[in-house]
């Protein structure tokens, strides 16, 4: 890590908190900048070429205030992270890291829950497909809203996990392609006892890790 090193984290809302935490852990020299953009319309219900340009503008300003690189800690912010490559610090999406962390030896069915955004993209479709391989796409976008909420347990929570799962039981392992989700994990496990979870932001953590070594503790 150079002395001068320091990582913006964009997400809407809190989600993106679980990757500061786990950077925490791992790095916890590492200066962090976080941007929450919940004063923002949603990620997920934004044109392209809004979303494209809101986060360029957030990106500008968290280089202004000192982010050598910036990270989009949100699947849907992810979706067009190829677009931000006039950017004036280099950034890097999350959903790369969630296609990496499914195991190719994962032949049965793969499940993927995120917001609409994500899941309209085919990012993760198309990422995870493998011969025989079938990949089982959900909505999960109230659950976002929920946690923002503080409603996790909710009589409404448990009735939209419910109903947005009951199509994935007989996945093997499901991705949680929305940074909030990682927060309820065990109400995850509760309802899918059979299926490994993924949290992506696991293997983010350590890639940034790996790029900042002098910031470990």
């Amino acid at each position: 890590m150079t002395p001068a090193a320091c990582l913006g984290i964009v997400d809407w809302g809190i989600g993106g908190i679980g990757l500061v935490r786990e950077l925490n852990r791992r790095v916890p020299g590492l200066p962090v900048l976080y941007w929450s953009d919940a004063g923002a319309t949603p990620y997920g219900r934004m044109r392209s070429a809004d979303l494209t340009a809101r986060l360029h503008a957030v990106v500008c300003e968290l280089a202004r205030r000192g982010a050598t690189e910036a990270v989009l800690a949100c699947n849907a912010a992810s979706t067009v992270a190829p677009r931000l490559s006039r950017a004036p610090v280099p950034v890097e999406g999350i959903i790369g890291h969630g296609l990496a962390s499914v195991p190719d030896h994962v032949r049965g069915p793969v499940g993927v829950v995120a917001g609409r955004r994500t899941i309209a993209s085919g990012c993760y479709r198309r990422g995870l497909a493998r011969p025989g391989r079938e990949v089982l796409s959900r909505v999960a976008q109230p659950l976002s809203a929920h946690i923002e909420a503080g409603r996790t347990g909710s009589p409404g929570f448990v009735a939209d996990l419910h109903r947005i799962v009951a199509p994935l039981q007989r996945a093997h392992a499901v991705v949680l392609a929305c940074t909030h989700y990682p927060a309820v994990s065990d109400w995850f496990a509760d309802v899918l006892p059979d299926a490994t979870l993924i949290d992506p932001v696991q293997r983010l953590a350590a890639a940034i890790a790996a790029r900042h070594p002098g910031a470990e503790a």
